[in-house]
């Protein structure tokens, strides 16, 4: 392998690395589907359909990733998320 090649292979690892992180919402006894819709629907820029879907996999499942990417991106929409009441983090 080239050093070229090896090079372009380190920055294809990294770059699948940095969008390895995920928002994961948890279920909860107090927020209602509305409620959990609306917001993902605001926050992680979800169609009403994804963010029905979402619900019900929290609902159903007690969990659901709802948004994939970089770390940067995803830390103001998580803070959104728990400012509207919901239990989610980044892992």
């Amino acid at each position: 392998m080239s050093t070229l090649e090896q090079v372009q292979e380190e920055v294809l690892v990294e770059e699948a690395v940095g969008i390895n992180n995920e928002i994961v919402l948890y279920n909860d006894d107090v927020n209602t589907f509305d409620h959990v819709i609306e917001t993902l629907v605001r926050v992680c820029d979800h169609t009403w359909e994804q963010a029905e879907q979402c619900a019900i996999l929290v609902h159903y499942k007690g969990k659901c990733t709802v948004k994939t990417g970089e770390l940067p991106k995803l830390k103001p929409q998580c803070s959104a998320l728990l400012e509207a009441g919901l239990s989610a983090e980044i892992i």
